[in-house]
C-alpha cells in the first residue's frame, strides 16, 4: 500500500516541480549544485507535528513516521534514507551530518562528520613539491573520501530518542528504491551538468542510458542495489554498514580508482564513532540560539554575527514585504557582521579534538565584550576585508585556511507530538561527492573541506589534514528557544557550502529581528559577505540599493545563490499555538504536518 502511494506521489509532484531549469553558475565561487529556478511557496500550518525536507518524497516519508506515532528522530532517519535515493547529489549514507536535537528537557548536538584515514597526513592534497593540487584533482576519485558518519550518528540519536523500530524507518526508501521513483527536474539538471559523474562506470550505468544521455525528467529510476544495502542496515543496524562487506566495498572502490586512489580502509570505517558534543548556545535578545560546535564552524560564526548585530541593532531595517526588498542599511550591517565572523572562522575554527580554540575556547569567541569590540569596527563604509580578532587577548600562530568548502548538502527539520524537535544538515560535499558509486549510494569527498595547504608564514593551519581528524564544516543546524519559557520556537538550517552561515543568519534576523514568518524570511533575497565581496542574489536586490552599497565602498557580486533553507517555527494565532513551516523556493522541498 505504501509503495503505491509513494509511486503515485513521485509522479504527481513532477507537475509542481517542472519549472524552468537553469543549468548555470554565474560566479567562480558559486555552490557546486547549479541553480534550478525560483518558485514562490506558501508556508504551512499544523497543530501536532511537522516535517520539511529538500525533496517531497523525503518529506512524505518523515510525515508517515510521525503519523505512525514516531519521534522527530524517526522522521529524520526515514527522510535521510529517501534523500540518499532521490537526492544523491546532496547527501546520503556515504556522507556525514550534524544534528541538533531538543526533547523538551535538554539540547543535544550530534557530530556525524567524516574522519580522515589513519594513513592520511597534511600532504594529502599536495603534489610532490608540496604545492596544493587543483580542485578537480582533489575531489574526483578516492583520495577525497573520509569514513562516512551519518548512519552511526543517526543510530546514536535513535537509541536515545526513537519511538519506532529502526527497521520500520527504512521501509519508505527501500520500497522507492526497488519500485522506482520519478526523476525530478533538479536531479535531471544536475546529471546533465556534471562532467565527472559519467567517468565512474557504476554511476554511468545508473544515471545515464546506453548512449550516455541523462535519465529524463519523469523516468522511473530504480536502484535495487541501494534497496539491498538498506535492507541489510535495517536488519543489522549500523554495524551492517561499518563492519561487513559494505565497508570493504567502499574501501575497495576508494583504493582502486585508476587515477586518484585514496587511503581509506575498511578498518578506518569500522573504527568510526559518532560523537555527542555540547551545542553552541548563546542568548540573543529574548531568545537562546543553539548551533553545532566544532568541527562545524556554523554555531560559532552565527552566534558571533548575532552578537555583533545586537550591538549595532539591525532590527530597524525591516525589508519591504512586497518583493522582500532589502535596504542598503540592512545589507550593510549584515555583510559587515559576516566579514568579522568569517575572519575569525577562517583563522581559528577546526576540529577541537586536535586544535584548541583561542583562550577559553567557545566562551572567549562569544564573549559579549569581545563582540562589542568587533562591532565597533563597523562604520558607515564597508571595511572591505576584516582582520581576525584576538579573543581573550590571546594571539595564536595559525596560518590562513584555503579549503575548497563548496559542499553540496541538504537540510531537514522535524517537530513531533511529544515535544521533540530537530534540525539536521547532511552532506556528501561536492555535487555527487567524489563521483564514486558503490552498493547503490555515492561516496563523499569531505576531505577536501580540509585546507589543501598545511602551513604558511604565520604557522600551521588549524584545519590541515591529520589522521582521524574531522574537516571543518559550515553546516549550521540551528534551534531557537524562548529565553523565558525555554520552549522551542524555531528550527532551521540550509545547504550551500560556506555561504550556509549567511543563509541561516538571514532567517534568524528575518524572524527574530524583523518579525517575519519563517517562509517570508526564507524567501528573502540572499545576501552577505564571506570576508570578501558583498554577495547578493541575482535579480533580487534593486539597482538603487546596489548603487547605495557601492557608494559605501562595497564590492558587489551578484549571482544565483542556491540555498535550500527549511524552517519550522512556533507561533500563536488567535490565542492558540501552532507550528508554521517554510521551504526554500530555490529548491524542491515541501512542508507537511497535522
Amino acid at each position: 500500500m505504501y509503495r503505491l502511494k509513494t509511486l503515485a506521489l513521485s509522479f504527481a509532484i513532477l507537475g509542481a516541480l517542472h519549472a524552468p531549469v537553469h543549468a548555470q553558475r554565474t560566479t567562480p565561487d558559486a555552490a557546486p549544485e547549479i541553480a534550478t529556478g525560483y518558485n514562490a511557496k506558501a508556508g504551512k500550518s499544523s497543530q501536532k507535528f511537522m516535517v520539511a525536507a529538500a525533496n517531497p518524497l523525503a518529506t512524505q516519508a518523515g510525515y508517515q513516521m510521525l503519523k505512525q506515532g514516531g519521534a522527530a528522530i524517526d522522521a529524520a532517519i526515514a527522510m535521510q534514507m529517501v534523500l540518499t535515493l532521490v537526492e544523491p547529489q546532496s547527501s546520503g549514507i556515504g556522507g556525514g551530518s550534524f544534528l541538533l536535537y531538543a526533547d523538551g528537557q535538554r539540547v543535544q548536538s550530534y557530530d556525524g562528520r567524516e574522519t580522515a584515514p589513519a594513513a592520511a597526513d597534511e600532504h594529502l592534497f599536495q603534489d610532490q613539491n608540496g604545492k596544493p593540487v587543483s580542485r578537480a584533482e582533489g575531489i574526483v576519485g578516492g583520495r577525497s573520501t573520509g569514513a562516512p558518519g551519518v548512519l552511526r550518528m543517526l543510530e546514536l540519536a535513535h537509541k536515545q530518542h526513537g519511538k519506532l523500530p529502526w527497521k520500520t524507518l527504512f521501509q519508505p526508501a527501500i520500497q522507492l528504491a526497488e519500485g522506482g521513483f520519478a526523476v525530478s527536474p533538479r536531479l535531471n539538471a544536475l546529471i546533465s551538468y556534471d562532467k565527472y559523474l559519467m567517468r565512474d562506470p557504476t554511476a554511468r550505468a545508473y544515471f545515464y542510458d546506453a548512449d550516455g544521455k541523462p535519465r529524463p525528467v519523469g523516468y522511473l529510476l530504480k536502484n535495487p542495489e541501494l534497496g539491498r544495502t538498506l535492507r541489510e542496515i535495517a536488519d543489522g543496524g549500523a554495524d551492517a554498514f561499518y563492519q561487513g562487506h559494505i565497508a570493504r566495498d567502499i574501501a575497495a572502490k576508494v583504493a582502486s580508482h585508476p587515477t586518484n586512489p585514496g587511503e581509506l580502509t575498511a578498518a578506518d570505517i569500522a573504527g568510526y564513532r559518532a560523537k555527542e558534543r555540547d551545542p553552541v548556545c548563546s542568548d540573543y535578545k529574548q531568545w537562546t540560539v543553539c548551533g553545532a560546535p566544532p568541527p562545524s564552524s556554523g554555531g560559532i560564526a552565527i552566534a558571533q554575527m548575532l552578537g555583533i548585530l545586537e550591538v549595532k541593532d539591525i532590527s530597524p531595517y525591516k525589508p519591504q514585504l512586497n518583493g522582500g526588498q532589502l535596504s542598503a542599511d540592512g545589507i550593510h550591517l549584515f555583510s559587515e557582521a559576516g566579514r568579522l565572523a568569517y575572519a575569525d572562522r577562517d583563522r581559528y575554527v577546526a576540529d577541537t579534538d586536535f586544535v584548541p580554540l583561542p583562550g577559553k575556547g567557545i566562551g572567549a569567541m562569544l564573549d559579549k565584550g569581545y563582540l562589542k569590540q568587533r562591532a565597533a569596527l563597523i562604520g558607515e563604509r564597508s571595511m572591505g576585508r576584516a582582520k581576525y580578532g584576538t579573543p581573550d587577548t590571546m594571539q595564536v600562530a595559525w596560518g590562513t585556511d584555503n579549503a575548497i568548502q563548496k559542499p553540496s548538502t541538504s537540510h531537514l527539520v522535524a517537530v513531533d507530538q511529544f515535544g521533540g524537535g530537530l534540525s539536521m544538515t547532511t552532506s556528501v560535499e561536492d555535487a555527487f561527492g567524489a563521483r564514486q558509486m558503490v552498493d547503490g549510494f555515492m561516496l563523499n569527498n569531505q576531505l577536501t573541506d580540509f585546507s589543501f595547504a598545511s602551513q604558511d608564514a604565520d604557522g600551521p593551519i588549524a584545519n590541515r589534514v591529520q589522521p582521524g581528524k574531522r574537516p571543518r564544516s559550515a553546516m549550521s543546524p540551528t534551534l531557537v528557544f524562548d529565553k523565558g519559557t525555554h520552549k522551542l520556537v524555531l528550527a532551521t538550517g540550509s545547504p550551500g557550502g560556506s555561504a550556509i552561515i549567511n543563509y541561516v543568519a538571514k532567517v534568524l534576523v528575518g524572524t527574530l529581528d524583523w518579525g517575519l514568518d519563517v517562509q517570508q524570511a526564507i524567501s528573502l533575497p540572499n545576501m552577505g559577505s564571506r570576508n570578501g565581496p558583498t554577495e547578493l542574489e541575482a535579480g533580487r536586490v534593486s539597482r538603487a540599493v546596489v548603487e547605495q552599497l557601492k557608494a559605501r565602498g562595497h564590492q558587489i557580486v551578484e549571482y544565483e545563490q542556491n540555498s535550500g533553507l527549511q524552517g519550522i517555527q512556533r507561533r500563536t494565532v488567535n490565542g492558540r499555538e501552532e507550528w508554521f513551516g517554510g521551504a526554500d523556493p530555490r529548491r524542491e522541498g515541501i512542508v507537511l504536518g497535522d
